[in-house]
């Protein structure tokens, strides 16, 4: 039995995994100047690095916004396409283990879909993701260098920006602890020192994107939410998420290979 390789071509980067006898093979992201070189980068780099002959290869599936720029055969390997959000949900429930969730895809923006055993659907989503921290950051910061937006925000203190309940209340409100935000940036001054806005950025993004995925549960009885996508990287969701999970009595997952969900979920397809 060969290798069936997934490959999730996106806006900024490319990932790519196998999977051989039910296990992830891997895993390996790119960055290049357009999604075709990108693509062919990634899967060469990745055959190289795995010592994998093009004969060990049995299948390639395509997955992403990217995927409509390939129509012929990769380096001469059949191609089959998969819909990018039947592919988040594949990968998303086989990372997790989970049956019935929705799963937040934190690209340059953010979709949900909505898991339940077979049934996965597309639910909606928001213009909201990596591509809002990069495009802020550069406005207020100068730089869309994640390492650096980090390593900035891990010395901020969100309470100069954001405004709390504890701020506006001498007691909580039903449901609302003092800590829980009020208004996002809502307290950030002309002279806020650069952690201070990092954190900001970060957490507004993050906090907004877990709201939404809150309020995409209503009525349907789930409370489990598996992340997945670059964002889950960010050093801060394992401040915010807990948070949210206590004051909405859910939980958020974010899977061992959580930025390859997609591509896993490609490779998944194929026996699917």
């Amino acid at each position: 039995m060969g290798i069936v390789i997934g490959i999730d071509v996106g806006i900024s980067t490319t990932k790519i995994v196998g999977l051989r006898d039910g296990r992830v093979v891997s895993p390996i992201r790119i960055t290049a100047a357009d999604q075709v070189t990108s693509l062919y980068g990634a899967f060469g780099k990745y055959l190289h690095d795995n010592k994998i002959s093009l004969q060990d290869v049995e299948q390639v599936m395509l997955t992403g916004v990217g995927a409509a720029y390939i129509d012929d055969p990769v380096y001469g390997i059949p191609t089959k396409k998969v819909d990018e959000f039947i592919a988040d949900g594949l990968g998303a429930r086989f990372e997790s283990g989970l049956d019935k969730a929705i799963v937040v895809s934190m690209g340059t923006g953010t979709s949900f879909v909505q898991c339940n055993g077979n049934d996965i659907r597309h639910i909606g989503g928001i213009g909201i993701g990596g591509g809002t921290l990069q495009g802020l950051a550069r406005v207020m910061l100068n730089t869309r260098d994640y390492k650096q937006i980090q390593s900035l925000a891990m010395k901020g203190d969100i309470r100069n920006i954001n405004l709390r309940i504890g701020d506006i209340s001498t007691h909580p409100l039903p449901g609302l602890p003092m800590e829980a935000t009020a208004s996002l940036f809502s307290k950030a001054q002309y002279n806020a020192c650069q952690e201070d806005i990092a954190l900001g950025i970060i957490v507004m993004v993050l906090q907004t994107i877990g709201s939404a995925a809150i309020l995409s549960s209503l009525n349907s009885g789930i409370k489990d939410f598996v992340l997945i996508g670059n964002l889950t990287l960010v050093p801060q969701c394992k401040d915010i998420y807990p948070m949210l999970e206590k004051l909405y009595n859910v939980h958020f997952h974010i899977p061992k290979y959580s930025e390859f969900c997609t591509a896993i979920g490609a490779a998944l397809s194929h026996k699917h």
